[in-house]
């Protein structure tokens, strides 16, 4: 009997995982991100998005070469000032989820298997979506991040402190 090889794609809402990691109180390591989800060798991976925010072009460039030299496909918007009513200060937000799912619905059929990691509820809609043209979702976040409804939307929920032996940056 052949297996069934799992095309993956990977998707990183880098703002939303930046601020997971800091609650968490460590970080993760991209490279080992990749390797976690793609070390089973019926697993073969079709694309890995990373998208960021950006407060200049310039602005974490090297980081962004090294997401790139990884493998990643790199997508950015430069930060946008916005002030916040309830909380009376202005505050940066670079606001990508449109690319993530359009990037989603574009490769959609180059892979069955997405894994996203964001906690944010804004993509209950699109992982439905995805899920009818049975497309494996998994979803990757941190508990107080991950909205109730896209945790319920999604095929498996992995929490990152589940993962974190496995995926966690360690400085040299």
């Amino acid at each position: 009997m052949q297996s069934v090889v799992n095309r993956t794609s990977i998707f990183v809402d880098g703002n939303n995982m930046f601020y997971a990691q800091q609650k968490n109180g460590w970080f993760f390591d991209p490279r080992r991100i990749l390797d976690y989800f793609t070390h089973q060798s019926d697993v073969r991976l079709i694309n890995a998005f990373w998208y960021t925010g950006l407060k200049d072009p310039q602005d974490q460039r090297g980081f962004r070469d090294a997401l790139i030299s990884l493998g990643y496909t790199v997508r950015h918007k430069i930060l946008k000032e916005y002030y916040d009513d309830s909380s009376g200060r202005y505050s940066q937000k670079a606001n990508l989820d449109i690319e993530i799912v359009v990037d989603m619905f574009n490769t959609v059929d180059q892979y069955n298997c997405a894994i996203l990691l964001s906690g944010d509820g804004d993509f209950e809609r699109a992982i439905e979506l995805l899920r009818s043209k049975n497309t494996h979702i998994t979803v990757v976040s941190t508990e107080g991040m991950i909205a109730r409804e896209l945790r319920n939307a999604t095929d498996q929920y992995i929490d990152l402190n589940d993962i974190r032996d496995r995926i966690e940056k360690f400085d040299p």
